[in-house]
């Protein structure tokens, strides 16, 4: 099965239903359909085959389904860029995927030496006519390829396949349980994500559900137009952006209500801040759902069903589909029934059959059995609920003890001048590491760096104590929202 095969139906089911919301107006179904069929013969034209890719550094808009369509339509695949990424980055990517065409909201002329590039507008209902590069072809089997990097920051490349998205699509349908074909979903997320591109624009066009589209989070009364005016009921978000509406609302800027009244606000692709869980409590009467993924499982590991059945500060328990084990860091499977905390190791059909053109790396990924490392260091409850405590590379290793940045992080939050702390290992000749603290004070909030320390050793064991604290106004941020702690790491470091 193949997702065209599944959407495709859908849009000409009931073609004059309302689709999707674009620049404060609603289209139909039919809409679509038409750009899709305009998006498919300019690239038939230009040569466009099975197995071609089509690289697409567009931000939000019509223009993104209806291209994925056209690209499947036609046997190819869609690798959607973030064009923000830095030429150098760009360049690296593009020499992995090897493009048929590279589609672009600006000219880029050391890209154009390069690879056939085509500029459009956001607004338009096609692309320009061009002339493709016939490049050697990937696997059809291929619906999307994102670009990433590991911490030697070599691009990779992850293909995810039409059974993939099928597969984590209708798994998450049924593990939320106020997912349905009624909904109206959020399209803010950029498109170069996963979380984005899977959570909020194909599952919702899977189940026959709404979009509302906007072109990116910033400035952001294009979302809040979005929110309150189509009106949405349900967010798919980054942290940073759950923070900002909530901040909207506390200053007076947007009412509580529109946010209140979504069936699903569900945070990923970070940690939930757990002074902004508490603001939205307070602001919203209403909990916030959390969940958990990485691109290379298309990307929903797990999420919880509802906010009435939720476990508070999870992720929620593991979708329908997988299978997991848990090793420690020197690789081995813990079988100790009652320790159910260690590096989550998954299997499923929603994981990435492998790296592009990278067999040494997908095989440091997968073990013999096919299992894939996610690189979190987790725990399971008794329920089944899945709590991620750290990426294993960013756990601090004091003396020959494990600090949990999140758990040191969520003690300091606890202090009434502090919005927000950010954790990391620095080196220390003798201990090897030791923590140092970043700080985000409230809004007009004072405090010291010496108190901040005498507050951690009221309610931490010493060896995860920061031994220095350096305040900021703002943290270090991804394309995504996401905080990049490898950032703060090497500030730590000296570098």
């Amino acid at each position: 099965m193949r997702l065209e095969n599944i959407i495709i139906p859908n849009l000409q089911n009931d073609s004059e239903k309302n689709c999707y919301w674009w620049d404060g107006k609603w289209y139909t179904r039919k809409d679509l359909l038409a750009i899709v069929e305009n998006c498919e013969n300019v690239l038939r034209e230009a040569g466009f085959t099975r197995g071609q890719k089509l690289v697409v550094m567009l931000k939000n808009s019509p223009l993104i389904p209806a291209l994925s369509l056209a690209c499947w339509k036609l046997g190819g695949i869609f690798c959607p860029l973030n064009e923000k990424a830095g030429l150098e980055s760009l360049t690296g990517t593009l020499n992995l995927i090897k493009p048929f065409a590279v589609v672009s909201e600006h000219e880029i002329p050391e890209l154009e030496k390069l690879w056939p590039c085509i500029t459009c507008n956001l607004n338009d209902v096609t692309i320009p006519a061009f002339t493709g590069k016939t490049q050697e072809p990937d696997s059809e089997d291929y619906a999307v390829i994102f670009a990433t990097s590991g911490t030697t920051g070599m691009p990779k490349a992850v293909p995810l396949t039409h059974g993939n998205l099928i597969s984590n699509c209708k798994a998450t349908k049924q593990q939320v349980y106020p997912l349905n074909e009624n909904n109206t979903f959020l399209t803010v997320l950029p498109n170069f994500h996963s979380f984005g591109y899977t959570c909020a624009t194909m599952l919702p066009l899977s189940i026959g559900a709404k979009l509302a589209i906007v072109p990116s989070f910033l400035p952001p009364a294009q979302t809040i137009r979005a929110i309150s005016d189509a009106p949405t009921t349900v967010m798919y978000i980054v942290p940073a952006m759950l923070s900002f509406l909530l901040m909207s609302v506390e200053k007076g800027k947007i009412p509580a209500k529109i946010l209140s009244r979504q069936s699903v606000i569900c945070t990923g692709g970070d940690r939930l801040n757990p002074n902004v869980h508490k603001q939205a409590l307070k602001l919203l009467g209403r909990d916030i759902m959390e969940g958990y993924g990485l691109t290379e499982t298309s990307p929903v590991v797990c999420m919880n069903h509802d906010c009435e059945t939720q476990h508070s500060g999870t992720s929620g328990p593991l979708i329908p589909g997988y299978e997991y084990k848990l090793k420690n860091r020197d690789g081995e499977v813990i079988t100790d029934k009652d320790n159910k905390e260690g590096i989550l190791w998954i299997k499923g059909p929603s994981i990435t059959p492998g790296y592009l053109h990278a067999p040494e790396i997908t095989a440091e990924r997968f073990d013999s059995e096919g299992f894939f490392n996610t690189g979190d260091y987790v725990r399971f409850d008794e329920d089944g609920y899945v709590s991620i405590l750290d990426r294993v590379t960013d756990i601090i290793i004091v003396g020959g003890f494990n600090v949990y940045p999140q758990e040191v992080e969520k003690v300091l939050a606890e202090h009434p001048a502090v919005h927000q702390a950010v954790v990391v290992g620095m080196p220390h000749e003798i201990n090897g590491q030791i923590p140092k603290a970043y700080i985000l004070l409230e809004d007009g909030a004072e405090t010291n760096e010496r108190d901040i320390i005498k507050f951690a050793k009221e309610h931490l064991a010493h060896f995860k104590v920061p031994r220095a604290v350096e305040f900021v106004s703002e943290f270090p941020l991804s394309g995504t929202g996401k905080i990049l702690r490898r950032v703060l790491r090497d500030r730590a470091a000296g570098k």
